[in-house]
């Protein structure tokens, strides 16, 4: 029985370490194929791909979504797809085709479904504290402190080696042990006696075994390793996410787990090994700490509180309520008096609206403050046309990654309008522009106060003002003679 719970406990681990790294993979191809027209938990210039390929599955054409990623006009053409027509109508421009495999697209969905946004994620609204932001529901990217998540790492890294070699001593001493001939003699008299034909070394070994494949399985792909060169100034050498942290810190609990397992089999083999004293200190204690606890009478004296009457036989012990429960009576009663002094009397805590508005605005005041610190207060009201190199190379570079899909290299437009002509929808002024990219559009225009922080969302908006007039898609929305 022992043999299947080894095997089983080692393919279980296995298949968790395979889910943490498809979740991981997931999360980098959706940001790098998908997160410009889609957005993890609501609609943007795509729809929501929350569930979508449960709802393609049952309308029983769950393999027809890996050719509607990949080509969804060729799909759409070849009629045998109810959900591509469906589908089509959501935007006007085609989707455009990705190069995924179907592996690759599993983990992207896989990842969409099993999102959840974290706390941290949900910065405080930049609204009336910011001065000139009019919009409140406009966050702002917190970045973590890479230089002291790696000094965590160091800690957390060192503590994995110390417990690994605690581990390995460990492991060689019960070796050792379960080796010398009186040990087996022991066991084999143990196991004739339980009719077990294992021995614990294999649970020893299936569980190193398990956690050694799960590590190997879930190197953790949001360590980044800067080249030389590669890093930004202040940037340390390996960047350390809040998640490769969070994945440390469970390493830690499994081998610490793993050490005291150990440790108790060590101790349980050495009692084996050497005669057994008699116990009679810790039962005396245990029946003393029942007493206290439960206030019972002793089978011998319970004839002293047996009540009189009778019914069919039974007759009944009048007991004392026990102690613990009268105790937490009490204690409920003391807290409630406490509660509502503190709360309602005296007002000395706040209640949870009062607690919430104050816990507002301060992290209103936080974001303000940090935007002040990073040069960051920067909005839609006081928005100016960046003319330096520096800047629009910058705008360039958050141009590529964000907005050709939709634009085109070139700004020459495809789902989105020719950004190089004199047609505006939204006017052609640097805070105009500023304001649409940050909050987005009613027609599909994605927001970017997510993704972006003000001065990138000022950069680009310049670059998009740098670019010469391109031939390409059809003028849309006011002609304004002067663009620049």
């Amino acid at each position: 029985m022992k043999k299947y719970f080894n095997i089983s406990l080692a393919v279980f681990t296995l298949w968790l370490g395979g889910q943490q790294a498809i979740a991981q993979d997931g999360e980098q191809l959706f940001k790098a194929k998908c997160n410009t027209c889609h957005m993890v938990d609501k609609n943007s210039t795509g729809p929501n791909l929350k569930g979508v390929k449960q709802k393609w599955t049952d309308a029983g054409e769950g393999e027809l979504i890996y050719e509607w990623v990949k080509n969804s006009e060729a799909l759409i053409a070849s009629g045998k797809s109810k959900m591509a027509n469906e589908i089509k109508g959501f935007s006007p421009a085609a989707m455009t085709p990705q190069v995924v495999t179907n592996e690759e697209l599993d983990a992207i969905l896989n990842y969409i479904d099993t999102y959840a946004p974290a706390a941290a994620s949900a910065a405080a609204p930049a609204d009336g504290a910011t001065a000139g932001v009019t919009d409140p529901n406009a966050n702002v990217t917190f970045v973590p402190d890479y230089n002291e998540n790696l000094t965590l790492f160091y800690w957390l890294f060192g503590s994995i080696v110390v417990l690994l070699i605690a581990i390995i001593i460990m492991s060689t001493s019960i070796t050792t042990l379960v080796k010398s001939d009186y040990f087996k003699k022991k066991l084999e008299e143990k196991s004739k006696a339980n009719g077990e034909n294992s021995t614990p070394v294999a649970s020893i070994l299936a569980i190193i075994g398990a956690f050694g494949a799960m590590t190997i399985g879930n190197n953790s792909h949001a360590l980044t390793f800067m080249a030389a060169g590669e890093a930004e100034k202040g940037t340390p050498w390996l960047v350390v996410e809040n998640m490769d942290l969070y994945f440390m810190v469970v390493i830690n609990v499994i081998l610490l787990g793993v050490l005291f397992y150990l440790r108790r089999m060590f101790r349980d083999f050495m009692a084996m090994a050497r005669p057994k004293a008699a116990e009679v200190a810790p039962e005396t204690a245990i029946k003393k700490i029942n007493v206290i606890l439960t206030d019972a009478v002793a089978i011998e004296e319970e004839h002293t509180i047996l009540m009189q009457h009778e019914y069919d036989g039974i007759r009944e012990l009048d007991n004392n309520l026990p102690p613990w429960w009268v105790w937490g009576f009490f204690a409920t009663i003391i807290f409630a008096v406490v509660y509502v002094f503190n709360y309602h009397i005296f007002q000395t805590s706040d209640l949870q609206i009062k607690a919430y508005d104050k816990e507002i605005a301060q992290a209103k005041a936080d974001v303000k403050k940090y935007q002040e610190e990073h040069a960051m207060n920067v909005d839609e009201t006081n928005a100016t046309l960046l003319t330096d190199d520096a800047a629009i190379s910058s705008g360039k570079a958050i141009f590529e990654s964000n907005c050709v899909v939709c634009h085109n290299p070139k700004g020459e437009g495809n789902i989105g309008p020719n950004l190089t002509d004199d047609h505006w929808i939204y006017g052609p002024d640097i805070k105009d522009l500023f304001k649409t990219i940050k909050l987005g559009t009613p027609n599909g225009m994605p927001e970017h106060a997510s993704k972006l922080n003000p001065v990138q969302i000022q950069q680009v908006a310049s670059f998009v003002l740098s670019l010469p007039n391109t031939p390409g898609k059809a003028p849309d929305g006011k002609l304004y003679p002067a663009k620049k």
